[in-house]
């Protein structure tokens, strides 16, 4: 018996009803012990899994309080967010206060190490 190739199989599909259809793949699931359903069923699982594997892609900076000197934690709030002096010292005497919201984690740590060093108490939310 020749060998048909995939090209053959799917034109000669073609020539069946719905319910051939169906009785061909419980065949097929009964003769090669699969489930059809099983592997498509499973690939949006996967794929649920891995994202949240990953963890968030938007974070929020938050300020909690000052450890250290005040001057230096606003002149770091302030490198970071780019406002003025004013605006950056109204932020560190709202703490605890948002300084940068929906930023990659990597970001969030990068500011987190400078704010740290300047003396401020800092979370990641």
């Amino acid at each position: 018996m020749a060998k048909l190739t995939k090209e053959e199989i799917v034109e000669s599909l073609k020539e069946y009803t719905v319910l051939e259809l169906n009785d061909l793949i419980k065949l097929v699931e009964e003769t090669f012990g699969v489930t059809a359903a099983a592997a498509v069923a499973a690939a949006p699982a996967a794929e649920e899994e891995t994202a949240a594997a990953k963890g968030p892609t938007e974070v929020s900076l938050i300020l909690k309080g000052i450890t250290g000197s005040k001057v230096a934690v606003i002149k770091a709030v302030q490198a970071i967010t780019g406002a003025g002096l004013m605006d950056a010292k109204k932020l560190v005497d709202a703490a605890p206060a948002p300084i940068k919201e929906h930023i990659s984690p990597v970001e969030a740590e990068e500011h987190k190490k400078t704010l740290v060093a300047a003396g401020a108490e800092v979370e990641i939310k």
